[in-house]
């Protein structure tokens, strides 16, 4: 057990490092620099908020309980209580922020000439605020007696309580706030490469009322969005899985794997950024440009 604790805190620091790092970079460029502020821009914001502030409290928090194997009989406490609440808030509203910023480029692609009116600011803020009351709802039943959330050892988190005792809450939070956004987003990428392949083919199509371009930059603008909902739904199915298991089963998983698992989760926060500096030629030329204003 002592060894798996040292791996996971090497890893949680990093994880907490990097995220810190990563998206602070990347909130100064997108202030720094009007030409990223689309008319949808403000969902990217969330999304990078949610990574900060994973890499800010629940990370180190993390870090702190596997270094000096704290919080053993601590489930109770407040701190303890109000962490799983910002965790189980975070992680639902990340997920459903980004299917809706999937739907965004979705549409961007496949019903060009109708995107701004699909998704004007106003219904955009309007679905924000919609998910994040679902989010806050979801986070907030095991504080009013509907599941419950524990210390988890092995995870070394305080996190819901997945077991038969509360199937009906562990269920619905599973299906409704993890599957159901993983299908749905994965169901547009597929419809978006495969319809960007097919533009391809004929040579280019309209990008919006004022631009046009070709279909095969279209599928090149959107692959930085592809490859930040596989990292997504690559590392937030396993989590899924062993909650599924746990609370079907009334058993946890092993140390190793459950810890892992959990790192494996949070590991986005840390990856968002950076990918999207590295896929993404804007950012890394607005980059460029922030490096020069600031020098």
């Amino acid at each position: 057990m002592a060894s798996i604790a040292q791996v996971y805190a090497g890893l949680m620091v990093a994880t907490s490092v990097a995220s810190v790092c990563g998206n602070v970079l990347l909130l100064l460029v997108v202030a720094l620099n009007k030409s990223l502020r689309g008319e949808t821009w403000f969902t990217g914001v969330i999304i990078t908020l949610c990574n900060l502030s994973f890499g800010l409290a629940i990370v180190p928090f993390g870090a702190h309980n596997s270094m000096f194997l704290a919080w053993g009989g601590a489930k109770d406490l407040p701190l303890c209580q109000s962490l799983a609440f910002l965790l189980v808030l975070l992680q639902l509203g990340t997920i459903t922020t980004v299917t809706l910023a999937t739907a965004d480029k979705f549409t961007e692609v496949c019903f060009a000439p109708r995107h701004a009116q699909l998704f004007s600011r106003k219904r955009v803020v309007v679905a924000l605020v919609l998910l994040w009351l679902c989010s806050l709802f979801g986070a907030t039943c095991p504080l009013i007696g509907i599941g419950a959330f524990t210390y988890a050892k092995n995870k070394f988190l305080c996190v819901p309580y997945f077991s038969p005792l509360h199937m009906a809450y562990s269920t619905t939070l599973l299906t409704l706030g993890n599957v159901l956004p993983i299908v749905v987003m994965l169901s547009l990428c597929a419809c978006l490469v495969c319809i960007a392949r097919t533009k391809a083919g004929r040579g280019t199509f309209v990008g919006n009322e004022q631009q046009f371009g070709s279909a095969s930059d279209y599928f090149k603008r959107s692959t930085g969005m592809m490859l930040s909902v596989a990292c997504v739904v690559g590392t937030c199915s396993p989590f899924v899985g062993m909650c599924f298991y746990e609370t079907y089963a009334g058993r946890s998983f092993p140390p190793t794997p459950d810890a892992m698992i959990i790192w494996f989760m949070l590991s986005p926060c840390a990856l968002d950024p950076w990918l999207t500096f590295i896929t993404q030629k804007k950012y890394r030329d607005a980059l460029m440009e922030s490096m020069k204003k600031l020098g």
